[in-house]
């Protein structure tokens, strides 16, 4: 088995490749893209890519992602990018007959109004946060398109939604960062220039966070074990 992982640079991808490596299978051969291989928008780079290595197996972290700011000011992009992105690859696992490709969704696309405790079910209860409805939307046809694609093709497509991520080669930027790292860049420049260590918000959310290597094996485990196109969330259980 040749499993190939997109955004394979990136914080999870960075997560499997180190859990891979203590417990690597013998038939199983890892490949882990980066943009250095091609761009993923383009759907002659992505046809290259799959030419030249093969895979059998494909787990797709690839993404155009950013912060709150980002995502606020460029809808079309986030949007776009991503659908093309996502498409390329469907089409590519598809035409080459893949077994199995696991695609990740994100948390910021339930509908912004729901009930907790949140679950797989709810996903497309309502419109998104506005502020990321481009993102949203274009992850949220992912599972759209896991469910055709195993209904007209019998294609084996699944998706994972992991709670919030941190860990080894996170984004510590305060700006563009998640929660945990973001937070831990501002706690060192306040003890460095014994400034207040100030946190943006009310203090009322919660969030739910998960370290990135535990989030790997249990994503390994999905790409081996899991056969159902219906989205799985991988959380932890407080």
């Amino acid at each position: 088995d040749v499993i190939m992982v997109t955004g394979g640079s990136g914080l999870v991808g960075q997560a499997i490749r180190m859990y891979v490596e203590s417990n690597k299978k013998d038939n199983e051969e890892w490949i882990y893209l980066s943009s250095k291989d091609g761009d993923l928008r383009v759907r002659a780079d992505t046809d290259a890519i799959f030419a030249k290595y093969k895979p059998t197996h494909v787990i797709h972290l690839a993404a155009k992602v950013g912060g709150l700011f980002a995502n606020m000011a460029q809808k079309v992009e986030f949007y776009r990018e991503n659908t093309l992105i996502n498409d390329n690859i469907m089409e590519n696992c598809r035409i080459n007959k893949v077994k199995k490709l696991v695609s990740f969704l994100s948390t910021c696309i339930f509908p912004d109004k729901t009930t907790y405790p949140i679950d797989e079910t709810m996903l497309h209860d309502g419109p998104p946060h506005p502020s990321n409805e481009g993102y949203a939307y274009a992850k949220r046809l992912i599972d759209t398109m896991n469910r055709a694609y195993a209904e007209e093709y019998g294609c084996n497509f699944t998706s994972i939604i992991p709670t919030n991520i941190y860990g080894p080669h996170d984004n510590f930027s305060i700006q563009n960062g998640h929660v945990i790292p973001g937070l831990i860049h501002k706690c060192y420049l306040a003890k460095k220039n014994n400034t207040p260590f100030t946190i943006w918000g009310s203090g009322t959310p919660l969030r739910q966070c998960i370290y990135s290597l535990d989030l790997a094996e249990l994503t390994v485990w999905v790409m081996r074990e899991y056969h159902s196109p219906d989205p799985i969330t991988l959380s932890v259980d407080e």
